[in-house]
């Protein structure tokens, strides 16, 4: 069963990383996964909400928005991937054919992917706390989560069972806490 599983992440690899390879995909998806150009998204989406919120509810969302990320971030990558210890893509060696590296490989491992985890946790928790409020952005938040996966395993820095394990993990916390953040904000009303 599981050398089944790993077969199939494998192939599922090289159909991402080898298949899709054009250079639109080199540029956007490069693009995607760098913090430079993400990090000023979510300044503004807490921006917006720091201004449409009460100043306890945004003291609320920013503290537990912190400690979702925090947590993903620390579960993922010094957990779980020092558990797992698998290698990178790009690290193997022996894979045949050999990844496509289009980023720098890194030195760390490659379960659960940290940006999978910490996206994930992002989109779970702002659709937890404001999806009822922002419909049509809730979307948005899953496709940009999603995209940062392909991403991931298109530059060939991950194998999709690390971005999937990354975005259950942040999912899960993310949904955890958001579901504590509202709870928070309807008592600071």
């Amino acid at each position: 069963m599981m050398e089944t599983l790993v077969q199939w992440d494998t192939s599922l690899f090289h159909w991402i990383n080898s298949g899709w390879s054009n250079p639109v995909f080199d540029l956007l998806l490069t693009a995607a996964r760098n913090k430079y150009l993400w990090i000023p998204l979510y300044v503004l989406c807490l921006s917006w909400i720091v201004f449409n919120s009460t100043v306890r509810q945004s003291a609320w969302v920013i503290l537990f928005v912190s400690a979702s990320i925090f947590a993903s971030d620390t579960i993922s990558s010094k957990l779980i991937k020092y558990q797992v210890q698998r290698p990178r893509p790009c690290q193997e060696q022996q894979m045949v054919p050999p990844a496509i590296q289009r980023v720098s490989c890194g030195s760390g491992y490659s379960f659960t992917s940290s940006h999978a985890a910490n996206h994930f946790c992002l989109a779970a928790f702002l659709v937890t706390v404001f999806g009822w409020y922002m419909k049509r952005w809730k979307y948005l938040w899953w496709l940009w989560a999603v995209v940062i996966c392909i991403a991931q395993v298109y530059v060939g820095l991950h194998y999709p069972l690390d971005v999937i394990g990354g975005g259950l993990l942040g999912g899960l916390i993310g949904l955890s806490m958001g579901t504590l953040c509202r709870q928070q904000m309807k008592e600071a009303t």
